[in-house]
């Protein structure tokens, strides 16, 4: 590899613009398999495609890239104003921690996270590269497998789970239709299975309505994140200020009064450390958005709208959803005899139930309310997980999948994670939240630390779509330097993850301890050690263009236009997006 890419100073022509070509295979697949390869009109215009790529992983053209300001503000007010977010409370104070304390939490987690969430937006807003494709100069060509799939898993996880919300929702609405269902839905489900036919029924109706939503090309999901943004605002809001008007003479409930009685210090039980672990759980949380944040970063029309769109509307709608919770939950908690209801769906249930089905205007709120929840849960899950899954999945099979179709895949093999098991208890649904940051929190600290430490911003676009000849193909196509260096940031806190899974397991306090602050202490030590690792063991051809003379900014610009008219040149638009003739040369 030359220290500098040499057609940098001759794009003049057509010829040296053109991205370099994957290469394909003689061969390829016949017969059974060539069946399932993307048809030429899927591929929006016969885009090439190869083990490498396909146009929905490629970088994206200026026609696509239509994400604005508001376009990220809809997105997180979708992501982070729903049933999750409001239930992250429960989880805190049902810890042991008092509402002042477990908001501390949320502020400070949510600060945390946005850090984060902007650090690993950076390749995708100025190269227009989505998660998988990040990964490839990370990991290596195919060791970016092992990233990529742990984000397949998690966004089967985080749909099916998001899907079974949905239903809850869904159940609503047909309970105020029917206050008799489930008498004439009967029940053929054993009960150990946590749910009855009518509650699985209600679930297939939200898997179903959202399939259209899952039809919508990412870049054209503008129209949708208003609609429902604007229904979901309206909505939480009216539901805060219901709440505190009919609180009644009694007011907040014990959810708000109670103090925690935790000792200040002393251990994992101790006050402060359960504060680090709420404040971590809360960045866990979110930890599968923060992965792959890139993939909806590069659909950016500006870096500064991905970047400012981002600071201000995550951490503001993460905390104002969270306080809303504790809010709600303790003003209604009197009218239900005490009873904490933190899911907002077990809420507008009950109160059908407690007015015996008889009053139309409670059973008309409660259609409503379901509705409107229904649209907040599809606004996350598609954006949020199905698209995540279509992403990774046309990634890793770019012959035969592109992002609709993964996405679909996503959503019917979501089922399978059994999602009515996550939700049984407060501390369990904070386990399933957090814990998986133990894996996640070093693969965000190598991407941080790769892109803007060891390339110093520095990205060889075309060589993340070749193979053996790429400069990121590294020892037979795997960054052993990452594996490691995951491995150190992953390893030591793994001990006290087992014993927060399975609590039958004793682990000493300070394994517990360091699994409290798994995510902070995962990003920093896997990123510093993979730092060290290719100071210590260099890639001779990927410090040569990373020293070259060009600036990062020049690189941008370079593979920007050599991109955009590849993509012009071979089709790759729509036909209401082609670029016009007058605009092309």
């Amino acid at each position: 590899m030359p220290e500098a890419d040499p057609s940098l100073t001759t794009t003049s022509t057509a010829e040296a613009a053109a991205p370099s070509r994957p290469r394909v295979g003689s061969g390829g697949s016949r017969g059974l398999l060539s069946a399932f390869e993307i048809p030429a009109d899927e591929q929006e215009g016969g885009a090439s495609h190869s083990r490498w790529v396909n146009r929905d992983i490629q970088p994206i053209e200026e026609a696509r890239r239509t994400w604005r300001f508001v376009t990220f503000n809809n997105y997180w007010l979708l992501v982070n104003t729903n049933i999750s977010t409001y239930l992250t409370g429960s989880s805190l104070i049902a810890l042991g921690l008092s509402w002042w304390q477990t908001l501390i939490c949320i502020i400070v987690g949510n600060l945390l996270a946005t850090f984060f969430v902007l650090l690993n937006s950076l390749p995708g807003a100025y190269y227009h590269i989505g998660f998988p494709v990040v990964n490839r100069m990370v990991w290596g060509m195919w060791g970016s497998q092992f990233a990529i799939w742990n984000r397949i898993f998690l966004s089967l996880v985080w749909y099916g789970f998001t899907a079974w919300v949905g239903g809850e929702c869904v159940y609503v609405m047909l309970l105020s239709w029917d206050p008799a269902l489930e008498d004439h839905i009967p029940n053929t489900i054993p009960e150990d299975t946590g749910m009855t036919t009518a509650q699985f029924v209600a679930y297939i109706v939200f898997n179903v309505v959202s399939l259209p939503v899952i039809w919508i090309r990412p870049h054209k999901l503008e129209r949708f994140f208003y609609v429902a943004a604007s229904i979901t605002m309206v909505f939480f809001v009216v539901l805060l200020v219901w709440a505190l008007a009919t609180m009644g003479s009694d007011g907040f409930g014990s959810t708000i009064t109670a103090s925690s009685e935790l000792p200040v210090s002393g251990g994992p039980s101790s006050l402060s450390w359960v504060m680090v672990y709420g404040i971590v759980s809360m960045i866990g949380s979110i930890a599968a958005g923060i992965l792959n944040q890139n993939d909806y970063a590069r659909f950016a029309t500006e870096p500064r709208h991905a970047i400012w769109g981002q600071a201000f509307s995550f951490p503001l709608f993460g905390i104002v959803c969270g306080a809303m919770g504790m809010l709600v939950t303790a003003a209604l908690q009197q009218r239900f005899g005490g009873d904490a209801l933190w899911n907002p769906p077990d809420v507008f249930s009950r109160l059908i139930t407690d007015s015996g089905g008889a009053d139309p205007g409670t059973r008309a709120a409660a259609f409503f309310a379901g509705l409107c929840l229904v649209v907040s849960q599809i606004g996350v899950n598609v954006p949020g997980n199905a698209l995540s899954g279509g992403f990774d999945l046309a990634a890793t099979f770019p012959r035969y999948i592109n992002i609709r179709r993964g996405a679909f895949l996503t959503a019917v093999l979501s089922v399978v994670v059994n999602p009515w098991r996550l939700v049984n208890t407060a501390t369990t649904f904070l386990t399933v939240l957090s814990s998986y940051s133990v894996f996640l929190g070093p693969m965000t600290g190598l991407m941080v630390a790769n892109y803007l430490v060891i390339c110093r911003r520095k990205i060889n676009v075309d060589d993340l779509y070749q193979g053996v000849e790429s400069i990121y193909w590294f020892d037979s196509g795997v960054n052993w330097r990452a594996f490691v260096a995951w491995a150190v940031g992953t390893a030591p806190t793994l001990p006290g993850f087992i014993g927060a899974v399975n609590t039958s397991v004793v682990m000493p306090d300070g394994a517990t301890e360091l699994y409290y602050i798994s995510y902070l202490y995962g990003f920093f030590a896997s990123g510093l050690t993979f730092v060290l690792l290719h100071r210590l063991f260099p890639v001779r051809n990927l410090d040569s263009f990373v020293s070259s003379k060009e600036t990062p900014e020049e690189l941008m610009r370079f593979y920007a236009d050599k991109w955009e008219l590849y993509s012009a040149e071979n089709g790759d638009f729509p036909a209401d997006e082609q670029i016009p003739k007058s605009e092309e040369a």
